[in-house]
């Protein structure tokens, strides 16, 4: 346990689980930012020659800017 009373690690172990540092919130939008980079990835991976240079260039764009935004959050949560 944490501690030296079994009780009092399990209190404190129970309030890690059930109390985290960071927001739900934060969560859902890593998980739409990491749902976006599969999607416009797979898209260039499978419609690469089907596609124009204009649609091109806007899924590219949108990939790396979603690779930015999560880049951000993670440096802010390897920061708390």
């Amino acid at each position: 346990m944490l501690g030296d009373r079994p009780i009092a690690g399990f209190a404190e172990g129970t309030m890690a689980i059930f109390n985290p540092k960071k927001s739900v919130i934060v969560d859902m939008v890593m998980v739409q930012l990491l749902s976006i980079i599969l999607t416009l990835g797979t898209i260039l991976v499978t419609g690469a020659n089907t596609l124009d240079s204009n649609t091109v260039s806007y899924l590219v764009a949108g990939l790396f800017g979603s690779f930015m935004m999560l880049g951000g959050i993670y440096s802010r949560l390897a920061s708390i």
